[in-house]
């Protein structure tokens, strides 16, 4: 059995969402007892992803800018260049972690890393995701498949904000959206990486980390 205090940090760069989404899936259809944690991240190309309880009504007018139903939880978000993305896949079970648990590791990393830069940050008990006077700054849609987590977080860095008023974010309408630069802090993703990943090494239990860059090879060939 892998270690759980261990997880992989996956550099990805810049990729778009489809091939990524989809070796996820494969990567947690496919591992097993010995596989290590893993947390991967990404900017995407323009997308909208809607989650598995998503209505149509909260797609307002997606113009030029894809539309991807997606399986994990929550409703329609948006991603693009500006962004980061991280996404969790960790053996739920194996580190005695529940759900909750791993949400509550997520937003308090998120709020924690924000603090550092002089932005003051919560989560909402009644919506995911970690907010800052009343508008949302990063969002948080997961998936659990026997155990295993797999889709994650976004976090507004440096971004256009434009795309978000043609939806409604996360399902609310009205919603506000709000980025880290807009607040003071960094504006690039290279800045805020390294303190990103020690916040969610530190909230979710992660002693020791291994650095890659790149998709991992796929485990088999499910994917086309």
């Amino acid at each position: 059995m892998s270690d759980p205090s261990t997880v992989i940090i996956r550099e990805l760069g810049h990729e778009t969402y489809v091939p990524v989404w989809k070796r996820m899936q494969e990567f947690t259809d496919n591992r097993d007892d010995t596989t290590t944690d893993e947390i991967w991240l990404v900017e995407h190309d323009p997308v909208f992803t809607q989650g598995q309880a998503g209505k149509a009504e909260h797609l307002l007018f997606p113009g030029e800018i894809p539309v991807v139903q997606v399986d994990r939880g929550g409703q329609v978000t948006y991603h693009g260049p500006g962004q980061q993305v991280a996404y969790f896949m960790i053996d739920l079970r194996r580190k005695n972690m529940g759900p909750r648990d791993l949400v509550s590791g997520i937003e308090n990393a998120i709020v924690d890393m924000l603090a550092m830069y002089g932005i003051e940050a919560y989560p909402r008990s009644d919506a995911p995701g970690v907010y800052s006077d009343d508008q949302k700054i990063c969002s948080l849609g997961l998936r659990i498949r026997k155990g295993k987590s797999f889709h994650g977080l976004a976090l507004n860095v440096n971004m256009d904000l434009e795309p978000f008023s043609r939806i409604n974010p996360c399902g609310y309408q009205g919603m506000q959206m709000t980025q880290i630069v807009e607040k003071g802090g960094p504006d690039n993703l290279e800045r805020i990486k390294p303190d990103l990943i020690d916040q969610l090494c530190d909230k979710l239990g992660y002693t020791k980390r291994l650095e890659m860059t790149g998709l991992p090879e796929p485990i088999s060939e499910s994917i086309e």
